[in-house]
């Protein structure tokens, strides 16, 4: 291979080293010109992801929150999964992740999404509003993680819950005790995990 094709190739290394290096300092989001990353392969197979769809437990009509949707890897199968009497907002603090989203939602002919440009915990979610809520490897990305979840337990109706899905993978992840010790001071009671530690998911209840 010729020496300028190894070039960009490290250079492409380097910074996607970086990113995780920074993320890992700042809690920073995967940033958009890192999307790709995201979306290639089954919507429903990726470790610990496919789970979390089953975790959902979706059922026609349901309003779901896809927090931090990013390109909506998730999305996609959650809109199909509620149906069009469901409802998905699909919320993220980046336009350019809320674009590509959107534009995928549109190629597959849903019309039940509606995104949200917004971060977690700024109060944008509607109070008494979802039958379930998602955060797939996002919560460990969210600066003011109590804020967050604060905001997603007024946003669950009573008897929802929250899905949280980690995959060690992830600069961001987050160890179960942790998710517990946050669930607990923000309202959030701890429910079933399944998985272990490379990847799991764990359902946060609103009683």
């Amino acid at each position: 291979m010729s020496a300028w094709i190894w070039i960009p190739l490290a250079a492409f290394v380097a910074l996607i080293l970086f990113w995780r290096y920074g993320a890992r300092r700042t809690s920073a989001p995967c940033p958009t010109w890192m999307a790709w990353m995201l979306e290639p392969g089954s919507e429903d197979k990726p470790l610990g992801r496919g789970r979390a769809i089953e975790q959902l437990a979706l059922a026609p009509g349901m309003r779901v929150a896809d927090v931090g949707c990013g390109p909506g890897r998730l999305t996609l199968p959650i809109a199909r999964a509620v149906g069009p009497a469901g409802e998905v907002v699909a919320l993220d603090m980046q336009q350019g992740m809320l674009d590509r989203m959107s534009a995928r939602v549109a190629k597959a002919g849903l019309a039940n999404v509606r995104p949200l440009l917004a971060g977690a915990g700024e109060g944008k979610l509607p109070k008494d509003h979802f039958d379930r809520a998602l955060l797939s490897t996002v919560l460990g990305e969210i600066p003011d993680r109590e804020s967050a979840l604060r905001e997603i337990y007024g946003a669950l109706k009573r008897g929802g819950y929250l899905v949280v899905a980690e995959v060690i993978g992830d600069p961001h992840y987050q160890f179960k005790k942790k998710v517990i010790e946050l669930s607990t001071r923000t309202g959030l009671r701890p429910g079933e995990i399944a998985g272990g530690f490379f990847a799991y998911t764990m359902r946060l209840y609103k009683d």
